[in-house]
């Protein structure tokens, strides 16, 4: 099996999620089996502004998406798992360093999760985020599955702003941090949790002491998808934390919301030097290239004509344990488009 980059820089970084899936000593779990708190229990976390208290950690936890999948597989929390929602079309799942762990967890659907997928895995928390999985219109939402007995955590990138639907509430990177936190709370391995943000924060400074800086900074464009109109990255979503921190310029950082839509005359008058492509989906991220190439109103945007077009896995992008990976490897892009300028 060959790792692409950002593989083999978190296989090496996450050494530590290897030691297995147990997530407290043998008495704590026992007692979380037989339903007695154990000493750490009762906790109350804060997650997108609701307090919530936990009397044990829960048992069968449904994920939905592949950045909050792993992010329970980060935290070494498999046996916590009842199974996961997740599309096929993420990427080569064998070239992560949880590939044992996606074996042991059930793929429950490559759909939409629902609530009847809830109930049927028995279910006691779904870790999902809005448009990740919690979705007024499919009638997936916490208030929702609270009615069933069904608890939620929801992703904190995700979380609403209070500007109507937009979301973000924090810089990316730390929602990143906030989850693995509060959930290493929720089950009782904040030593693993916080082992796991010492190590991504030393993997962003090494990445940002390298980096592009200053005037050097190249600006760089998140193309997701769309012709008429294309969907980008505001300043609340993945991307944006994963350009600026590996020297890019964000061109569309002003934006205040996480993933939403722009014109393509907001492009072409920003005239990234980069157009960094979110390659998910039904088309391909060659497609996605080509059409980019080829789009006469950006034939004179710096990217285009230089044909600086890096292309990075979904899962590299939204809110997920690759995230610092994925700044390493494109800080490493962005130097040599540096070097190209002739600094």
């Amino acid at each position: 099996m060959r790792l692409t980059p950002i593989a083999l820089v978190l296989a090496l970084g996450l050494g530590l999620t290897g030691c297995g899936a147990h997530v407290a000593d043998d008495a704590a779990d026992d007692d979380a089996r037989g339903g007695r708190p154990s000493g750490h229990y009762p906790v109350t976390v804060e997650n997108c502004g609701r307090k919530v208290t936990y009397d044990k950690a829960p048992r069968r936890v449904v994920t939905n998406d592949v950045g909050i999948t792993e992010i329970m597989f980060a935290l070494g929390l498999e046996d916590r798992m009842a199974g996961f929602v997740m599309p096929d079309d993420k990427g080569d799942l064998d070239a992560v360093p949880w590939k044992d762990s996606y074996g042991k967890v059930p793929w429950l659907s490559k759909k939409e999760i629902t609530k009847e997928l809830a109930l049927d895995a028995d279910a006691d928390l779904v870790f999902a985020g809005w448009n990740y999985g919690f979705n007024e219109a499919t009638g997936v939402t916490p208030a929702a599955l609270k009615k069933l007995g069904i608890g939620s955590y929801v992703l904190t990138e995700s979380c609403r702003n209070g500007q109507g639907s937009a979301r973000g509430v924090m810089p990316p990177l730390e929602a990143l941090y906030a989850d693995l936190a509060t959930l290493g709370k929720i089950f009782d391995v904040e030593d693993r949790a916080a082992a796991l943000v010492r190590d991504f924060k030393q993997q962003v400074a090494d990445a940002r002491a390298k980096a592009p800086k200053g005037d050097h900074r190249p600006t760089v464009f998140l193309y997701d998808d769309g012709r008429d109109r294309p969907f980008t990255s505001g300043r609340y979503a993945g991307p944006h934390d994963i350009i600026t921190k590996a020297g890019g310029d964000h061109v569309m950082k002003d934006l205040e919301d996480s993933w939403t839509t722009v014109g393509w005359e907001t492009v072409v008058e920003r005239d990234p030097e980069v157009i960094v492509i979110n390659d998910y989906g039904d088309t391909s991220a060659a497609r996605k290239r080509d059409f980019l190439l080829s789009y006469g109103p950006l034939r004179n945007v710096s990217a285009v004509k230089h044909r600086r077009i890096y292309v990075m896995d979904y899962a590299d992008l939204v809110e997920s344990p690759r995230n610092p990976a994925a700044i390493v490897a494109l800080a490493a892009y962005l130097r040599g488009i540096e070097t190209s300028r002739g600094r």
